[in-house]
């Protein structure tokens, strides 16, 4: 640093080269800071959508209060009616934007909202309607009804005969809610049953 030799003091100096080099460190530095940040705040976005969206398929379903049938003429089901509710911790869900998964002992069926229920629609209908969202359920106090044409669904619109056993899949813009029935062992001069 300090040459003192022959009684005079030297000092280095920076050069312009040198400065360049330095500037350009702290640039390189800026931009990859920069990026490591952005990089970063991204990735947190796409975590916490991800994680919305995790909780919202588990919790924004609807549960199935009861599941009945109702009996024709025929000693078979006609009709299945199931009573649903918004799940514990759900959100606001939107029956009319739900499919229903249908699986009968006589082939498959994919079921949207119609106004009646056919081979391939189901019906919403409130039975209890806090704030008359129907056919959203807001509430945990809400109930409406979906409604399957068994008969619709069946060969030769026989409906659901005895013992028969079925799948309905209830499937929301969050998630998907499946159940499995079973038609009882007989049907006899009744006008409903509990599936």
């Amino acid at each position: 640093m300090f040459d003192i030799e022959d009684g005079r003091v030297d000092r280095a100096q920076v050069g312009i080269g040198t400065l360049i080099v330095f500037i350009a460190m702290v640039l390189v530095a800026a931009i990859t800071a920069g990026v490591l940040i952005n990089t970063a705040g991204f990735l947190q976005t796409k975590s916490e959508q991800t994680g919305e969206e995790s909780t919202a398929q588990v919790t924004n379903r609807v549960h199935v209060v009861s599941t009945v049938g109702t009996v024709g003429n025929d000693d078979s089901i006609h009709d299945v009616n199931l009573t649903v509710m918004k799940s514990s911790g759900s959100g606001d869900v939107n029956l009319s934007t739900a499919t229903v998964e249908w699986l009968g002992p006589d082939g498959a069926a994919i079921l949207t909202k119609g106004h009646e229920a056919n081979a391939t629609n189901y019906s919403v209908s409130p039975i209890k309607d806090v704030d008359d969202t129907s056919p959203v359920l807001v509430h945990q106090g809400d109930r409406f009804r979906f409604t399957i044409d068994a008969k619709a669904l069946t060969e030769n619109s026989h409906g659901l005969k005895e013992s028969e056993e079925f799948t309905i899949k209830i499937v929301t813009s969050a998630g998907a809610v499946t159940y499995h029935h079973s038609v009882p062992q007989t049907l006899t001069n009744q006008d409903a049953v509990q599936l």
